[in-house]
C-alpha cells in the first residue's frame, strides 16, 4: 500500500485533519506538542486507499529536539508517496518555512491551507492557486474542524500518489542557489548510492549540520570543500552559513505571500485584552490557581458529590440482586465471597468514582481547547527556570495530571536530553488521574464538606514537591546552562462540543479498561491469596493469609509514617500495578462489599492525620509499572529507571514522615 505523510508546525490543526481523514480519535489540543511520535492510519476514498502516517509537529526539519529528529527520520526511511504538508493560513510565513524543506525532498507534495475562516474573520483574503503557482504544488483550502475542503484535498492527494510527478525545487536567490548547486554536484553520488535527495542533504550541509556529512559517510576531503564552499557564501552574513540559507527561504516566502495574501485590517483586540489580564505579572498566578481551585470545587463539591453518590446506589443494588442470585441458586460461599468482595466490592469501589474523573477531565479539556493551558506553560516559564527547565517542560507535567505514561512520552517534544531527563524525574511528582479515588476516598471520610481544596492541596503538594527536588537535582548533578524557551500562543477559540467530549472519553475510557482488566484481574489474585496461607491453605483470618503474612513483613517499615497496618501495605504494593487498585484493595482487605461499608473501615482503622499521610504518600511514591517500563525506555536505561523509582519512593517516604510528625507535634502542642 503507498504511503502519505501529513506533515505540518505544531497546533496547526495536523492532528485533527488526521482524525477526520483516517476516522480514528487521536488526542487533539489548542497547544503545541499534542503529538510525539507517528500514528498510523488509512486514508479511504473512491480513490483507492493509501497508508496514513501523522508525523510530529515540528518548525523545522533541522533536528533540533527529538520531534524534528524522529520527523526527518521517518520522512527519509518510510519514503512517502505523497507529502500532505497542512499550513495555518494566519501565521502563513512562519509556516512555509517547513513547506520549503519538505519541497527540497523532491516528492509529490500538496498544501493544505487550514483556518481559512479565521483569515475571512480577520478581513484577509488569500489565492491559494496564486500562492500555489509561486511554490510549485497544489494549494487547497481546508477546514480540519468542519470538514470543509477534505474531499478535494483526498482526490488531489490521490491523484499525486498516481502520478509520482516530482515537484519542481524552491529557486533561491543567487548566493544561495549557487551554493546548493556547488554542495549537491560534491555528494550527488553519495546521494544516489543512499537514494538520498541531494537538495535536501546540500541545504542541511549549507546550513552547517555536521550529522548530515556523517550520514552521507562523506571523505574528510569532500566535507572541507563543502566548509569552504559554506563559509565562503556566508561571509556577506557575517559568516553565519544558517542565516545564508534561512534568509533565501523566508525571501522566497515573503515574495509568494505577498502575492497571494491580502491581509485584514481588523486586529485582534479581544484576544490581546484577555492576555494582558490572564498574563498579567501580578494577576496570573492567582487567576490560575482560582481557576483550578474551581475546578475541583465543582468535581469534588456538591456537582461531584452528587453524581458519585448515584452510581454508589447502582453498585450496591447491583451487589445485593448479585449476592441474592447466588443465595437463591445455592451457590457456594467463597464463590458469593469471590463476587461481592472482589469484583463488586473492589471493581465497583473503583468505578464509583468515574463521574469525578469524568467531569475534572471535562474542565481541563475545556481549559486546554479554549487555547488557556498554552498560556499557563508560558506563564509557568518563570518558575521552571529557576529549575534550569523553560514553559515547555509545563507541556508534559500537565499532561501528567491525566496519565504519567503519554506525559513522559511528550518530553520528546523538549529540545535537548538534560531537559528530558530532569522532566522525566519530576513528572510523577505530577498527580495522575488513577490517583484521584484515593483522595476523594479519604477526603469524603475525613474532611467532609472540604474535598475540593484537599484533593487541590494534594495537586499542589505535588506541584511544590516537584519544585523543591528539580532544585536539589539542579545543583547536585545536572549542571548545564538555562533552556531557551520560544513558544507560540495559540488563538483563543470557542471549545467544540465533540472535541471536549473526545478528550474526556479517551481519559475516562482509560480508566474503565484498567478497572474491567487490570484491577479485576489483580482482585481475583488478592481475593485468592486473602484466603491462602502461605501453605496454600484456605484461612478464615485475612491476617494469616499469605498476603497478610507480606503485609506484616513490610508494615514495620510504615509504622512511623502513621499506617502501619498490613492492609495499607498491601494496598500500596498493589498500587504498583495501576494506583486505582489502591482503593478496591483496601476494599477487598477491609471485607467492604460498599462504599458506606468501605468509608466506615476507613474511618475505624485511620485517623485525619494518618490519611493524610497516607495520601502523601500515595501522591508521590514511584509510579505505577506502565508508567515506569515507560520512564525506562525514555531514559534509555533499566538501571536509571530502578534509581528514579527508588528516589521518588524515598522522597514520598521523607515528605510523609514530615507530614505525620509536624501533625502529631502540633496536635502535642495544643
Amino acid at each position: 500500500m503507498l504511503k502519505a505523510a501529513l506533515c505540518g508546525n505544531p497546533n496547526c490543526g495536523k492532528t485533527t485533519l488526521y482524525n477526520r481523514l483516517t476516522g480514528q480519535r487521536q488526542p487533539v489540543g489548542n497547544w503545541a506538542g499534542v503529538t510525539v511520535d507517528k500514528a498510523e492510519g488509512v486514508l479511504r476514498t473512491a480513490g483507492g486507499e493509501l497508508l496514513l502516517l501523522d508525523l510530529p509537529g515540528v518548525y523545522s526539519l533541522s533536528a533540533f529536539s527529538m520531534e524534528e529528529e524522529a520527523a526527518r527520520r521517518i520522512l527519509l526511511e518510510e519514503e512517502p508517496a505523497v507529502l500532505i504538508n497542512i499550513v495555518d493560513g494566519t501565521n502563513l510565513e512562519r509556516n512555509l518555512y517547513l513547506s520549503l524543506q519538505l519541497l527540497e525532498l523532491r516528492r509529490p507534495m500538496v498544501i493544505a491551507v487550514n483556518m481559512m475562516d479565521e483569515i475571512q474573520r480577520q478581513g484577509g483574503k488569500l489565492d491559494c492557486a496564486l500562492l500555489g503557482k509561486a511554490l510549485g504544488v497544489p494549494v487547497l483550502p481546508v477546514s480540519a474542524r468542519s470538514g470543509e475542503g477534505v474531499e478535494a484535498l483526498c482526490a488531489a492527494v490521490f491523484r499525486l500518489a498516481r502520478q509520482g510527478k516530482t515537484p519542481p525545487a524552491p529557486v533561491y536567490d543567487p548566493a544561495a542557489g549557487g551554493a546548493l548547486r556547488e554542495i549537491g554536484r560534491l555528494i550527488d553520488g553519495a546521494c544516489r548510492t543512499l537514494h538520498y535527495p541531494a537538495l535536501f542533504y546540500a541545504a542541511r550541509l549549507l546550513g552547517g549540520e555536521k550529522a548530515a556529512a556523517r550520514e552521507l559517510g562523506l571523505p574528510a576531503g569532500t566535507a572541507d570543500k563543502i566548509e569552504e564552499i559554506s563559509k565562503r557564501c556566508a561571509a556577506p552574513f557575517g559568516g553565519n552559513q544558517a542565516a545564508l540559507l534561512a534568509g533565501a527561504r523566508y525571501r522566497l516566502i515573503d515574495a509568494a505571500v505577498d502575492r497571494a495574501l491580502q491581509r485584514g485590517s481588523r486586529r485582534r483586540e479581544w484576544s490581546e485584552r484577555i492576555d494582558a489580564l490572564l498574563l498579567h505579572r501580578l494577576l496570573a498566578l492567582p487567576i490560575f490557581l482560582g481557576m483550578m481551585g474551581a475546578v475541583f470545587s465543582l468535581t469534588f463539591g456538591p456537582v461531584g458529590r452528587t453524581l458519585k453518590g448515584g452510581l454508589e446506589a447502582l453498585t450496591a443494588w447491583t451487589g445485593d440482586f448479585a449476592l441474592r442470585r447466588l443465595a437463591a441458586a445455592g451457590a457456594p460461599g467463597w464463590i458469593q465471597s469471590l463476587l461481592t468482595d472482589a469484583v463488586i466490592g473492589g471493581v465497583g469501589g473503583v468505578l464509583a468514582f468515574l463521574p469525578q474523573i469524568l467531569l475534572l477531565f471535562l474542565f481541563l479539556s475545556l481549559l486546554e481547547d479554549s487555547g488557556y493551558m498554552a498560556r499557563a506553560a508560558f506563564m509557568m516559564d518563570r518558575l521552571l527556570r529557576g529549575l534550569g527547565l523553560s514553559g515547555k517542560s509545563f507541556i508534559p507535567m500537565l499532561m501528567g495530571f491525566g496519565c504519567t505514561t503519554p506525559a513522559i512520552m511528550a518530553t520528546r517534544a523538549l529540545d535537548n536530553e538534560r531537559d528530558r531527563q530532569l522532566t522525566i524525574l519530576l513528572l510523577p511528582f505530577m498527580s495522575c488521574g488513577a490517583r484521584l479515588p484515593i483522595y476523594a476516598l479519604f477526603s469524603s471520610v475525613f474532611f467532609p464538606g472540604r474535598e475540593g481544596i484537599t484533593v487541590f492541596s494534594m495537586y499542589l503538594l505535588g506541584m511544590a514537591v516537584a519544585v523543591l527536588c528539580g532544585l536539589c537535582l539542579k545543583k547536585a548533578t545536572l549542571h548545564q546552562e538555562d533552556a531557551l524557551f520560544l513558544m507560540e500562543l495559540p488563538p483563543y477559540r470557542i471549545p467544540t462540543l465533540n472535541n471536549t467530549l473526545l478528550h474526556m472519553w479517551e481519559k475516562g475510557k482509560g480508566f474503565l479498561w484498567k478497572a474491567g482488566t487490570v484491577i479485576f484481574s489483580m482482585n481475583v489474585v488478592l481475593w485468592l491469596l486473602q484466603h491462602l496461607t502461605p501453605g496454600l491453605q484456605p484461612v478464615q483470618d485475612p491476617s494469616e493469609s499469605l498476603f497478610g503474612a507480606f503485609g506484616r513483613l513490610i508494615s514495620p517499615l510504615l509504622r512511623p509514617l502513621g499506617f502501619g497496618e498490613w492492609q495499607p501495605a498491601v494496598a500500596l504494593l498493589a498500587g504498583l500495578i495501576a494506583k486505582e487498585s489502591v482503593v478496591s484493595t483496601l476494599s477487598m482487605l477491609y471485607g467492604a462489599a460498599n462504599m458506606e461499608a468501605l468509608s466506615a473501615a476507613i474511618a475505624s482503622h485511620f485517623t485525619p492525620l494518618s490519611a493524610l499521610s497516607f495520601m502523601t504518600f500515595c501522591l508521590l511514591y514511584m509510579p505505577c509499572i506502565s508508567a515506569f517500563v515507560t520512564l525506562c525506555r525514555e531514559l534509555g536505561s533499566i538501571r536509571k529507571g530502578i534509581l528514579a523509582a527508588w528516589f521518588q519512593t524515598g522522597v514520598a517516604y521523607a515528605v510523609s514522615f514530615l507530614v505525620y510528625s509536624f501533625g502529631l507535634l502540633s496536635s502535642l502542642n495544643r
